[in-house]
């Protein structure tokens, strides 16, 4: 009887030995397939049941359940929020990979450090890790698929080719400028704003909420990039100066790190116009600072960037979008300090003086 009590007591310790060393050997620093990508969320609720849900918003066109981290103290009372979500476009494994980072470092930070424990008070955090979950699996499945970017519903009914361009299909200045109607075109945008199952689950869980919302952050790759609204060359968010103020912020702040350079304007000034992107939309539903990161590298790799290069990625990307969320968040709860430092900002722009000659 003791020897079989021994050995179920030494099969425990073994079975709990091998759950732990499971969760400490799940590598932030190597791609995930998004089976192992949804196992790590359900066991960062398991890890910290206080301060973090999974939280199901919608449906993909293949019927899974498109999910987001929600995490944040529970203070009882209604909250105010940051929007973040990664792999809007499939073949942009590095976002994804920094969704998961941007986690792990807040989860860790917040119980040593106060500015973070202040803000997980104040503010929740939305995290989707992977938005265009059914390219993303079809990234996976082999070479000649890996550079796929859009979702996987079909064309419509006279198109033989698949999917829609995400990031083209909010109702944003939709279908203007940046797109193609060639249904096999990377830049389809489908066939009405939110026609797609992915963008209309963000349009109605975020639109629903939009007045919590206190900056709205969608990560892509790759050009090193901090885009502001808008990607119509037509159309200046109302407060420019301020998203620009903020973007050179946070492209400082990634400098820092590791002297990696990240220009920051709208789209058409520094990339390309385009028309219908989430970020966008979000700043067209009163979501005052609204930013799409664009991660490394400069075209070196492209969207096939090496895991070597995900650790300095994912650390200097986390201190720009810290920057902006800071600032978000002392704005809100701190006013006085941030709205001073954009008037500062908007009197040196209208002197003529920019962050290029500031340097």
């Amino acid at each position: 009887m003791l020897i079989s009590v021994r050995l179920s007591f030494v099969v425990l310790l073994s079975a709990v030995g091998t759950a732990t060393i499971e969760r400490v050997q799940y590598d932030h620093y190597k791609y995930h397939p998004l089976t192992e990508i949804t196992s790590w969320m359900e066991q960062m609720v398991k890890d910290h049941p206080d301060v973090v849900t999974v939280v199901k918003y919608g449906k993909t066109y293949e019927s899974r359940d498109i999910s987001l981290l929600k995490i944040g103290l529970n203070t009882g009372k209604e909250k105010k929020a940051i929007w973040m979500d990664c792999g809007i476009h499939a073949r942009e494994w590095i976002a994804p990979a920094f969704c998961q980072y941007f986690v792990r470092e807040i989860l860790q930070t917040y119980k040593t450090d106060a500015k973070m424990e202040e803000m997980m008070k104040n503010v929740d955090f939305y995290v989707t890790p992977v938005l265009n979950m059914d390219g993303y699996i079809y990234t996976w499945e082999n070479e000649t698929t890996r550079l796929w970017r859009k979702n996987r519903s079909p064309g419509p009914e006279d198109c033989a080719c698949y999917g829609t361009d995400l990031n083209r299909n909010f109702d944003a200045n939709w279908g203007t400028v940046g797109v193609s109607f060639n249904c096999c075109s990377n830049t389809y945008p489908g066939t009405k704003p939110a026609s797609e199952p992915e963008a209309k689950a963000v349009t109605e869980f975020v639109g629903s909420r939009k007045d919590i919302f206190l900056c709205f952050l969608t990560i892509h790759s790759y050009g090193q990039l901090i885009l502001v609204p808008y990607g119509h060359p037509n159309y200046t968010a109302p407060n420019y100066d301020e998203l620009m103020m903020v973007g050179k912020g946070a492209a400082e702040a990634v400098w820092k790190v590791h002297g990696m350079n990240y220009t920051v304007g709208a789209s058409p000034d520094v990339l390309y116009a385009n028309s219908g992107s989430s970020r966008d939309w979000a700043r067209m539903q009163g979501i005052p600072l609204s930013f799409t990161f664009e991660l490394r590298d400069n075209g070196t790799y492209g969207f096939k960037l090496p895991e070597d290069q995900i650790q300095p990625t994912c650390e200097e990307a986390y201190s720009g979008a810290l920057h902006i969320i800071t600032y978000a968040h002392d704005k809100t709860f701190s006013g006085a300090v941030a709205n001073a430092a954009v008037t500062l900002w908007s009197i040196l722009l209208a002197a003529g003086v920019t962050g290029a000659t500031l340097m």
